[in-house]
């Protein structure tokens, strides 16, 4: 839809949009925002309604009714949503709204009480129900009752792959568990045989996510079902087995992680780990309800590197927690000074409804806490120049994402799409196409970006 524009959210891809609707075809809209475990959910909704005979419109006129899939983590992400749901409101006046903060329906109809529907979270048959009564189904029954391909929101040649829901810890700052609900892992051989129908599609790159990757299949008890084991060092094995890129992120650092990093120094898995640390002193982690311990962190990394020294980290980070001290913000910049995480993401922090967080003592002003991530950033951007410097003059296979006239952008295995950096090709580059993976030598190196010529 127009309000998904490429620079401002997570689920920038192009959508995938199916063909012209037939005369009397029923058609939807859809709004995707927040992170991509709800850009899974807005491709499972819609494949869903496209099996059912609906066409996806690309814009609000085209549509019986939009479906807007929300974002509720954060104070700013609502106010996000409740601007897309205003906006889709005034461009087509049917609106059915999902998704995390549909798990505070007063919240949504008190700014928006004309609202077709409201559900929340993972509730797609209510979903289904929602659109079946605004913009009734006329199904061809030569057409579309046959298998449906899976409507993407992302380029064809990577797709998310969503192997659990949920998450089991009480971090405090963290609404999620309430809005989710506890872990709940997918079976392993599901898991499998979507990933294998995404690289029979062509699919390039799988990117594996979930709320806690690391505990994936403890629910399960990591049972084994159909030659495959609910256990994310299996699972990630048997995702290699493909030969499809795998990165796998939302990684906690808990010592059984370990044992995936042989299978990155192997070719299997892709160098690349996306690990949220949030901070690094403990007082600060405790007053998180963090369950992952900062002192230990130091030396499982040096351990990952010691086994796969090609290896990229990415975290994100939290500044202004409440309570946090002069000292502690110290020890987390020392701490990066030591790691030298490869990419790193940092937010302030803000009260989010219903967080326990919001009850701490000693909330840090604003202008200390935009200092600090000032102060962050800049620490930050040193390291990753520093660290893509010393790639001048590699070898190394990229992704190509887009080409233009004038460039390819592409990805290196250490760059996840839309969070990361890029590389560009300026020479050479006109008989690429979306989805190859060639090799380039690095030329030079910006704070973020890579530029190369093709090998």
């Amino acid at each position: 839809m127009t309000t998904n524009p490429p620079n401002l959210r997570p689920d920038l891809a192009r959508a995938t949009v199916p063909e012209t609707p037939r005369d009397g075809q029923p058609t939807i809209g859809m709004v995707s925002l927040g992170c991509p475990k709800a850009l899974v959910d807005s491709e499972r909704i819609l494949t869903r309604l496209r099996a059912e005979g609906y066409a996806i419109s690309p814009d609000y006129s085209g549509a019986g009714a939009v479906i807007v899939n929300t974002c509720g983590f954060l104070d700013s992400a609502k106010a996000e949503s409740l601007e897309a749901i205003g906006e889709a409101l005034d461009e087509n006046g049917r609106v059915i709204v999902t998704g995390c903060l549909g798990a505070e329906p007063e919240f949504i109809t008190g700014a928006h009480p004309s609202v077709l529907a409201v559900t929340g979270p993972q509730q797609y048959e209510a979903v289904l129900d929602a659109v079946h009564a605004a913009v009734p189904p006329a199904p061809d029954p030569f057409i579309d009752l046959l298998p449906a391909q899976a409507v993407h929101l992302t380029p064809r040649h990577y797709s998310y792959l969503k192997i659990s829901e949920g998450c089991n810890h009480k971090c405090k700052f963290c609404i999620i568990p309430d809005m989710r609900g506890r872990l709940a892992s997918r079976p392993a051989y599901a898991v499998m045989r979507e990933a294998e129908r995404l690289v029979e599609a062509g699919v390039k790159e799988l990117l594996v996510i979930s709320q806690d990757t690391s505990a994936y299949g403890v629910d399960l008890r990591h049972a084994e079902e159909r030659g495959h084991r609910a256990h994310i060092t299996d699972l990630a094995r048997d995702l290699g087995s493909l030969g499809a890129w795998v990165r796998l992120h939302y990684v906690y650092p808990y010592p059984h992680v370990r044992e995936v990093i042989p299978l990155m120094a192997d070719g299997l898995v892709l160098p690349y780990l996306d690990i949220p640390f949030q901070h690094a002193h403990p007082d600060t982690l405790r007053r998180m309800a963090r369950p992952a311990a900062a002192e230990k962190t130091l030396d499982r990394i040096a351990e990952w590197r010691s086994i796969c020294p090609e290896i990229t980290l990415r975290s994100t980070f939290i500044v202004g927690y409440p309570g946090e001290t002069e000292e502690e913000f110290q020890t987390l910049l020392d701490w990066m000074d030591e790691a030298q995480l490869d990419r790193v993401g940092c937010f302030q922090y803000e009260n989010v409804d219903g967080a326990r967080s919001n009850a701490l003592p000693d909330h840090v002003p604003d202008e200390i806490k935009q200092d600090r991530w000032n102060h962050f950033m800049e620490k930050a951007q040193g390291i990753s120049e520093a660290k893509l410097a010393a790639k001048v003059g590699q070898r190394m296979e990229v992704i190509v994402d887009l080409v233009e006239d004038d460039a390819a952008t592409c990805r290196t295995k250490a760059d996840a799409p839309e969070i990361d950096g890029n590389l560009f090709i300026d020479e050479g580059h006109e008989t690429l196409t979306v989805g190859d993976i060639v090799t380039v030598v690095v030329d030079e190196a910006g704070e973020y970006d890579l530029w190369g010529r093709l090998v």
